[in-house]
């Protein structure tokens, strides 16, 4: 299992395109992924589900990934979330 700190840094925070983007990108993996925001934990493969985080801008979210593709699966999803879900230009 895989534990990893994610921050969401573009500036619109995790909205429909963002949670899309993170979900159809999990959805490729055999894994079982979530992400969490305090007392909030969701199916990563669910839009509706990492929208529900309410992630802001600065939002620390906890992925966890678990099985045998986990290290691809948390490479793919830490590349989203420091591309800024390719909205802005990264600093």
């Amino acid at each position: 299992m895989i534990t990893t700190e994610l921050i969401v840094s573009n500036k619109a925070g995790i909205h429909a395109r963002p949670a899309n983007l993170i979900a159809k990108t999990a959805q490729k993996f055999d894994s079982k992924i979530t992400l969490s925001n305090r007392e909030i934990e969701a199916n990563a493969k669910s839009i509706m589900g990492v929208i529900t985080l309410g992630a802001t801008k600065g939002t620390k979210l906890i992925l966890k990934i678990s099985g045998d593709d986990e290290r691809l699966a948390e490479e793919e999803i830490r590349d989203i979330f420091e591309k800024k879900f390719f909205e802005e230009e990264n600093d």
